[in-house]
């Protein structure tokens, strides 16, 4: 089949499949599967698809029609311009967390910054602001053995040192303090989740999803904690919720944070909320 057609097929099955931007989708496996660029794509209209990759392009084709998300498929994405590997272990890196990355970022003075990046997942919040923020060392945590081996992987192939990855509950294997604890944590609440779209709700991992029954439960633990391992005017960034930033802010405030401010994203929704303890 000429690559051409391949391409083609690709797209009218991933439409007839209720998939947005097919065609966008179905060119992004054709080059990263195949290794086709567009110049390439078009001044060789005719060309033959070679036949493993004609089978490897079939079987994404496949895969995304029962909607597994694109960024599992070709196991990886972008995110603060680095290239992250994915996986089912991870949540996919979302361009609403880069508003949370940018924030932290603006309040990095010093490449001897503490920070803490609880909930780590891929890495990919610690691993930016080390590698964009210039940071000597970083701490990662999370409960699940295999995010944290995902986050390894990242760390290894954006070859940056220094960073220490914990597999703790929140707190519960922590020492030491930060100046500053960053966390996207599960913040969907249980009965929601059902919900969702079958990207999110039948692929990623539920345990970095499920916030329990209001969403919440997170934002109190760590607001809870957070203080013990702060130094004196530490900062505590959260991303939330578009619907959050009240309560976030409530329960901040009821465990000593001072200064809070909420943060919207490009399309003008809450979602940073950040303050300092005294």
């Amino acid at each position: 089949m000429k690559v051409k057609d391949l391409l083609a097929e690709g797209e009218k099955r991933l439409s007839a499949a209720g998939i947005e931007n097919p065609a966008l989708e179905a060119w992004y496996m054709l080059e990263d599967i195949c290794g086709i660029d567009r110049v390439h794509y078009y001044t060789h209209p005719e060309e033959v698809a070679d036949s493993e990759c004609a089978e490897r392009f079939e079987e994404a084709i496949r895969r995304r029609m029962g909607h597994e998300p694109l960024q599992y498929i070709l196991g990886k994405t972008c995110f603060m311009g680095l290239d992250f590997m994915v996986g089912p272990t991870v949540l996919i890196p979302r361009q609403d967390t880069e508003v949370l990355v940018e924030t932290v970022l603006s309040y990095i003075k010093s490449k001897d910054v503490d920070v803490l990046d609880m909930c780590t997942g891929s890495g990919c919040i610690l691993l930016s602001l080390m590698a964009l923020g210039g940071l000597d060392h970083g701490w990662g945590s999370d409960i699940s053995a295999d995010a944290l081996q995902m986050a390894e992987r990242n760390q290894k192939a954006l070859d940056i040192q220094g960073a220490q990855w914990i597999l703790s509950s929140l707190f519960e294997e922590m020492t030491g303090k930060y100046d500053m604890i960053v966390s996207n944590p599960p913040y969907i609440s249980s009965g929601e989740i059902d919900g969702l779209m079958p990207e999110v709700r039948d692929f990623e991992p539920r345990l970095a999803l499920d916030g329990e029954k209001d969403g919440l439960a997170f934002y109190r633990a760590i607001s809870q904690k957070a203080p013990e391992f702060l130094k004196p005017g530490g900062m505590l960034f959260f991303e939330i919720g578009c619907t959050q930033a009240a309560d976030v802010t409530a329960c901040m405030a009821a465990h000593g944070f001072k200064n809070i401010c909420t943060i919207k994203d490009l399309a003008g929704l809450d979602r940073v909320v950040y303050g300092n303890i005294a």
